[in-house]
């Protein structure tokens, strides 16, 4: 029997992954529902020497990943590594994995969500409706079928936006680092093309030392007067400081943002603005997805333990 230490949970239980853990033999222990401190993850591992760790938020330093005497693997119960110390776990000889592709409907879904909302001022007219100003002639809607969308990312989400978008009738421009061979009716460009050729520009690109404040004062300066930004990626792929810049000074018009730096404390200039829309990080959330994702992630801890070959590797353990 392994013990596999769940760091954290953003759902109300863990009695999913309890019960593929259990059924294959092994216990199960959790951390607290909100991710605990690093320090604190570290002393979670020491005190129950886990042969697994699942991490949904927490962060799973090198030190935590150092610590157990046996670790076969630490897995992210989610997309993003960027909490995950992947090169100590390699050279520890740990395997890394996630469940790339559970929300890939409803991440594509909120981003499409917002861009509607953004064309058809939903949010700004609620806001004025509700605080007493009927002001219809104040209006300033556009038509969806005149709006050009650049996708900052066209993986499997990038790629599921696309799609939906085009049904809207919205042109599509998409830049990629490693652009795929085929892209249908979306045509691949540069990032200068991108900036300078779309109404809307939405970030679809994981949080890495490359893309890390990719979305900066030069990036945001080469978009088009009152465009809009939105970001369902990761909060720190868009630099905090020239988003507020360029909605100040332009030529950014809006932003829509369901992830921000320092959540899930958003920085206090960003809270009060009437031209940021803003969601706590739900884009991959629904019934459908946390259940799909949460099987799956202590689905791939079991055969991780038993040596089997994973769904969803993300690196090559030192000895493996």
């Amino acid at each position: 029997m392994a013990v596999v230490l769940q760091t954290d949970f953003a759902w109300p239980d863990v009695e999913i992954e309890r019960s593929v853990i259990e059924r294959a033999g092994h216990q199960l222990v959790t951390g607290t529902s909100a991710a605990l401190p690093q320090d604190a993850i570290e002393a979670l591992v020491a005190e129950h020497n886990p042969q697994a760790i699942m991490t949904c938020w927490a962060e799973v330093s090198a030190k935590a990943i150092d610590t157990p005497g046996d670790l076969a693997i630490v897995q992210r119960i989610g997309v993003g590594l960027d909490n995950i110390d992947v090169v100590a776990a390699t050279m520890r000889g740990a395997w890394v994995a996630n469940v790339p592709d559970y929300c890939v409907e409803e991440v594509s879904d909120h981003a499409v969500a917002m861009i509607m909302a953004w064309c058809r001022g939903l949010v700004a007219f609620d806001r004025e409706v509700k605080a007493g100003r009927w002001n219809p002639a104040g209006a300033e809607l556009r038509r969806g079928t005149t709006i050009t969308v650049g996708l900052l990312g066209f993986g499997r989400i990038g790629q599921a936006s696309a799609r939906k978008l085009n049904g809207l009738g919205m042109s599509v421009l998409a830049y990629d680092m490693y652009p795929p061979a085929e892209s249908g009716a979306v045509r691949m460009v540069t990032l200068d093309e991108l900036t300078s050729e779309s109404d809307v520009v939405v970030v679809h690109l994981p949080l890495t030392d490359d893309t890390h404040h990719l979305v900066n004062a030069k990036f945001l300066a080469a978009m088009r007067p009152r465009s809009l930004l939105v970001n369902v990626s990761r909060g720190p792929v868009v630099d905090t400081a020239a988003l507020v810049d360029a909605l100040d000074n332009g030529p950014l018009g809006s932003a829509a943002l369901d992830v921000v730096e320092g959540e899930p404390d958003p920085p206090a200039e960003l809270m009060a603005r009437t031209d940021i829309v803003m969601t706590p990080h739900v884009a991959f959330s629904s019934d459908a997805s946390l259940a799909e994702l949460r099987r799956r992630s202590a689905e791939e801890v079991v055969r991780a333990l038993a040596g089997q070959p994973l769904q969803y590797p993300c690196n090559l353990p030192v000895g493996a």
